[in-house]
């Protein structure tokens, strides 16, 4: 119970929801497509079936992220993985990916609409919620996933236009987030068993498991994927438009 009242693990859920307000935006927008085909007295059913699918489905696939996690060199792939995603935040792509979600009028096909539309766009609120659980003590990873899902999902599906109008009014919102998925992956990488462990891998350079050298990495990983979005979105600005015929 005592870990429950700990720092570490009241930062760990609100780095969870925050993630999964970011990154699950989308989520909503999934669920709006996929049951916009419905009779109006199935559309709630739509979404609510569709989201509990979703979340355990997602609920499935962080577990097995943390037991891989625990592989050597997994986590310092998953950290780059991480960088890329916190830049991609700060920087986004133009393409839409909801241009290929299509609607239906019946409730399972909608339902599975949702859900496999889910499966394959989580695969970097999975990587990112399982590093920012890795902060808080073993016992408690899944408890911790299962908490933040649970509070976030409500705030995804009902108040996603509400966050949606902040993140444009505060960019802020979003450049925060973007650094702070990269001083989880700095956290996340450090912490890897093949440069934590001094008695395996002797191969392989140790860093040492301070909380200077934790901090020390989550701010450089911060800074990494600001300035690299940064100055993806300069190079962007300064590439001359080409005229339409």
């Amino acid at each position: 119970m005592e870990a429950f009242m700990t720092p570490e693990f009241w930062i760990a859920v609100g780095q969870i929801i925050m993630i999964d307000i970011l990154l699950g935006g989308d989520n909503a927008v999934v669920i709006a497509l996929a049951c916009r085909k419905l009779p109006a007295h199935q559309r709630t059913k739509g979404i609510l079936w569709g989201t509990a699918g979703a979340i355990v489905l997602r609920v499935i696939l962080i577990f097995f992220a943390l037991t891989l996690l625990a592989i050597p060199f997994l986590k310092i792939v998953g950290a780059l993985l991480l960088v890329w995603i916190g830049v991609k935040l700060i920087a986004p792509d133009d393409e839409d990916p909801h241009g290929n979600i299509q609607g239906s009028d019946k409730l399972w096909a909608a339902v599975k609409t949702v859900i496999v539309a889910d499966l394959v766009m989580s695969v970097d609120n999975v990587i990112a919620i399982a590093g920012a659980a890795q902060g808080a003590h073993d016992d408690h990873h899944m408890l911790l996933v299962i908490f933040g899902l649970l509070v976030s999902i409500p705030i995804i599906i009902w108040g996603s236009q509400l966050v949606l109008k902040l993140m444009d009014r505060f960019p802020l919102i979003i450049t925060a987030g973007g650094m702070l998925l990269g001083w989880i992956a700095g956290t996340m990488l450090i912490s890897d068993p093949a440069v934590a462990r001094v008695d395996a891998w002797t191969w392989v350079p140790k860093i040492p498991q301070t909380d200077a050298v934790k901090y020390a990495a989550g701010i450089a990983g911060a800074l990494l994927v600001l300035a690299i979005g940064k100055v993806i979105v300069m190079r962007r600005g300064k590439t001359p438009a080409v005229p339409h015929a």
